[in-house]
């Protein structure tokens, strides 16, 4: 067995105490190991590399979403917000500059991550019923 190195720790009066032995992997095996496995003779399958492509194109396309719906979303939070401030007296004496930015951008934020959300689970969904199809 391999075990790290033992601390020793001085309690009150002079008492010695020793630490509980770790297991652990020195790091002269661990760094071979590392290596070897970095060069091993592996080939990935060509159905694993179509799955990481499927999984890009699937989160690309729900960024692509996301980002217009959070341009969507800006617009359409911040001309009634930016309007209230300009004629509601409530609003012109309680919002301020931060107020409205906060306002307009929890809305992007928001629409930003549900519609990303949405379209990478459709996009899935779409593949699954697609894989299972073919399968059958």
């Amino acid at each position: 067995m391999l075990y790290k190195k033992e601390k020793k720790k001085i309690c009150l009066f002079g008492a010695l105490k020793l630490q509980s032995r770790k297991m652990g992997i020195p790091s002269e095996i661990r760094d071979v190991w590392i290596q070897r496995k970095r060069n091993s003779f592996i080939i990935p399958s060509p159905a694993e590399d179509e799955k990481n492509l499927r999984a890009k194109q699937f989160s690309q396309e729900g960024i692509r979403a996301g980002v217009k719906a959070a341009a969507v979303a800006a617009v359409v939070s911040a001309v009634p917000t930016l309007i209230a401030v300009r004629k509601i007296p409530w609003a012109k004496a309680n919002l301020n500059h931060t107020a409205q930015a906060l306002i307009i951008s929890g809305a992007s934020i928001a629409a930003y991550f549900i519609t990303v959300d949405k379209t990478v689970l459709e996009s899935a969904r779409r593949n699954s019923r697609a894989q299972f199809d073919k399968t059958v």
